[in-house]
């Protein structure tokens, strides 16, 4: 009987007999012939394309956007931009099924309709974020290009003054004082109400667990309003800069202990029981072991943490108010900040008041990289550990 399986062959064997001649056996390997036969199926590699997906895929693309185009500038009075990506999209889903389902099986099809949706919505979330930085920094580069934005604060500049006059150094002074306050005061505070619901545990921690999940929902101007009340009306603190630090610390608190203590789950507890059974103390374990294993984590609680604060506007504006000058001392007197300097200029609606607002804008978002720069390089893991 024929068979595509056997591939004959020789080999030397020794055997127990005194002569140094081996004794030769054959052998039979199994080799399956590439062709698929009739009763064989041909399994599925959903995770690459091949040339004629990707060809069909651009053609599906094509054919939507063709589509579209006749559907909301030719049929129907849908002339704007959105409504043509929109269009563009549901039909290319409807194209990509089809073709998908012609030429493979049912499965594929729901991979690939997946697929095109995950991979649109992504493309969604980049062209929305590059065409705000985008659209930020090409507002404001006309004002960005003087080297007095940088240097110089707004004192004795009107809304019509050349954009050669003036700058925002004053608020990026008082951000970056604000910030560095609120970070001292949350990150203690954080990471040790994450460490209590993690490593201690119990009923009261169930109630601190639920206390800080609904305080990241908490909106920005209740925590104004709650430094506004009890510190500045009941305590007599003044409006000022620490005032203010304060009101974005409320803020801060509960993102970066939530994501704190998520990421402390992750940490295998391996590692906290090789620990304790070589000898050390709950404190050390968490102190030597759980800590630095998380230390990315944190770091992105952290991030997560300043990036929501550092551009709210109305805590600052109610416990701290705007200055037009420089102010250093977060104790005493009104301190401005860059989410207030873009509020308190674009709203003016005088051309050059707006393009400096913009200005502020593209500098709190470099800001913000740089924060985030720092933090992810501070967190990598040091080399021999």
């Amino acid at each position: 009987m024929a068979t595509d399986l056997e591939l004959t062959g020789t080999t030397a064997v020794p055997t127990r007999q005194t002569s140094s001649t081996p004794e030769l056996r054959t052998f039979v390997v199994a080799r399956r012939d590439p062709t698929p036969g009739p009763d064989r199926t041909v399994r599925r590699r959903v995770a690459s394309t091949t040339p004629a997906d990707r060809l069909a895929s651009a053609a599906c693309i094509v054919s939507a956007l063709a589509l579209a185009w006749l559907t909301c500038f030719r049929l129907l009075p849908w002339g704007t931009p959105l409504a043509f990506v929109l269009t563009s999209f549901v039909c290319y889903l409807v194209i990509v099924t089809t073709v998908t389902h012609i030429v493979a099986p049912g499965p594929a099809v729901a991979d690939r309709l997946a697929t095109s949706i995950i991979t649109g919505g992504a493309i969604v979330v980049g062209i929305a974020l590059v065409s705000t930085v985008v659209f930020t920094f090409v507002r404001g580069f006309p004002a960005l290009i003087h080297p007095n934005m940088w240097v110089d604060d707004m004192a004795g500049v009107g809304p019509r003054d050349p954009l050669t006059k003036g700058g925002v150094a004053h608020a990026i002074v008082g951000s970056v004082i604000e910030i560095s306050i609120a970070i001292l005061v949350t990150v203690p505070l954080a990471l040790g109400t994450a460490v209590y619901m993690v490593e201690v545990g119990g009923r009261f921690a169930r109630i601190v667990r639920t206390v800080v999940e609904a305080m990241t929902a908490l909106p920005s101007i209740i925590a104004g309003l709650f430094i506004y009340t009890v510190f500045i009306l009941l305590l007599g603190v003044p409006r000022s800069g620490f005032a203010a630090a304060l009101a974005l610390s409320v803020m801060m608190l509960p993102i970066i202990a939530r994501a704190a203590d998520v990421v402390l789950r992750v940490v295998s507890s391996g590692l906290r029981e090789a620990s304790l059974a070589l000898g050390a103390s709950r404190w050390r374990t968490v102190w030597h072991v759980v800590l630095p294993t998380a230390r990315p984590g944190l770091a992105t609680a952290l991030i997560l943490g300043v990036s929501r604060a550092v551009g709210e506007t109305s805590p600052v504006l109610l416990t701290s108010g705007a200055a037009s000058f420089f102010v250093f001392n977060p104790f005493v007197g009104v301190m401005n900040s860059l989410p207030l300097f873009v509020f308190s200029t674009v709203r003016t609606g005088e051309e050059l008041y707006v393009q400096r607002g913009f200005a502020g804008a593209s500098i709190l978002l470099l800001l913000v990289l740089i924060l985030f720069v720092v933090t992810r390089l501070l967190a990598r893991p040091r080399r021999g550990r």
